[in-house]
């Protein structure tokens, strides 16, 4: 009785602190969301500037996406092996790189640069990505769908916040003063709040008994974690949903350019691409701890048909449907909606499999796979040139959207199901950490 009511107070200090460190975890990547999403707004004036092919300044785009992601294995590992000191080093770290490398874009005279800047912010970024998701996973076993999706939900709905200023700023005093200032905001706020952040401690977090989902008793290394099936598996889809939604995001000032609708003023004297840029945004970011809160209900195969089922409706809509101003936002802002969820089901996923002892670098591991989808951007702009319209990428998109929905109920599930049945019936389960 002592006992427990001496642990009691403790609970209740670690139930607060652990929502401030989701609260500073999501503000950091809300920091991180122009990196990616306000991308499309600089790709025009550089163009002109500097006369260069759309094409190649994507280019920029796609090396961001691969070190980004592809380097998060390696800062999730250095996060797990530095301990409690590992979260706030790291993303400190990230928000230097991330700066330096918008700063970089703000002086750049060349192409090459460009990607340099690109590979030094999408450095930063990853490294702020993959250190908020770990700590989120695991301050938050009962919530993690949610916590993770909420994390998640500042990279993709921080943009919305900005998207008018970048904008604006851009017309007003060009695209490279742009770049200098937001990466000196951003990047202070960032380097400030990473002191703050730290994993829990034994006893801080509540026990997962309560938890309406398929959890693993067991936490795997980051070695077994790559000799499983399940995870190579989960690793296609995500790459899969990825590539259809990537697609979108990098290109789309150029689609609504393309169907003739970006400057149609449409609401409060908002042209059709501003407007989009912002619903987007709010859809993007929102569809993280929606989908995560009903993963923590309902499951993660059946969330994930769910969304995905609803994403291959979405850019079948958005091909065939989307070409005046109104339907144009309205599409788009489904396709966000129904794409954004990724980052927070595959985490949690990754985590409820693999236990959370590991967290930041099994996480990380899976993260990589944006890494991989990345390259799928250039190939959009190669179809849509060879057949005319972007109606064939966005029914590509469709497909790969509707075989996930097959591989979650049909493949995923089912192996799931098999392990946790074996891990019940196994005399010796080492506890997740």
């Amino acid at each position: 009785m002592t006992a427990t009511a001496a642990s009691a107070p403790s609970q209740q200090i670690s139930s607060g602190f652990r929502w401030t460190q989701l609260i500073i975890g999501l503000i950091c990547m809300a920091m991180m969301a122009n990196y990616q999403y306000g991308w499309t707004f600089f790709v025009p004036p550089m163009a002109k500037a500097h006369s260069w092919q759309v094409a190649s300044i994507q280019v920029a785009f796609s090396l961001f996406i691969a070190f980004e992601t592809w380097l998060t294995p390696v800062e999730g590992f250095i996060v797990d092996w530095l301990g409690p000191r590992g979260p706030k080093i790291m993303v400190a770290i990230g928000g230097i790189l991330a700066a330096c490398g918008w700063l970089i874009n703000s002086r750049a005279d060349s192409l090459e640069m460009i990607y340099v800047g690109a590979i030094l912010s999408g450095t930063g970024a990853g490294a702020v990505y993959a250190t908020c998701v770990g700590n989120a996973v695991r301050w938050f076993p009962d919530r993690r769908g949610l916590a993770v999706g909420l994390t998640a939900a500042g990279f993709g709905a921080g943009a919305a916040l900005t998207v008018i200023p970048i904008q604006k700023m851009i017309v007003s005093i060009g695209y490279a003063d742009t770049f200098f200032w937001f990466a000196l905001g951003q990047g202070v706020i960032v380097f400030v709040l990473a002191w703050l952040l730290r994993p829990p401690q034994a006893g801080e977090v509540p026990t997962a008994s309560a938890v309406k989902v398929l959890q693993s008793k067991t936490s795997s290394n980051p070695g077994q974690v790559l000799r499983s099936p399940l995870f190579w598996i989960l690793y296609l889809m995500f790459i899969a949903v990825s590539a259809s939604g990537l697609m979108v995001t990098a290109q789309l000032s150029i689609i609504a350019k393309d169907y003739g609708v970006a400057q149609t003023i449409i609401l409060f004297g908002l042209p059709t691409l501003t407007l989009a840029g912002v619903i987007d945004s709010l859809c993007n970011g929102g569809a993280r701890p929606f989908f995560g809160w009903v993963s923590d209900q309902i499951g993660r195969e059946y969330t994930m048909a769910i969304a995905f089922g609803l994403g291959a409706i979405a850019y079948w809509l958005l091909g065939t449907a989307g070409t005046t101003p109104w339907a144009f936002v309205i599409c788009a802002a489904i396709v966000f909606f129904t794409w954004g969820e990724i980052f927070s089901l595959f985490p949690s996923t990754t985590t409820d499999i693999f236990g959370p002892k590991f967290a930041t670098t099994n996480t990380a591991l899976m993260y990589s796979a944006k890494g991989m989808s990345a390259f799928v951007v250039p190939l959009a702009n190669v179809l849509k040139t060879h057949t005319g319209s972007w109606h064939a990428v966005f029914v590509v998109a469709s497909i790969m959207n509707i075989l996930v929905v097959a591989a979650a109920l049909f493949i995923v599930r089912p192996m799931r199901l098999s392990m946790s049945a074996a891990e019940k019936q196994s005399p010796v389960a080492q506890p997740a950490e």
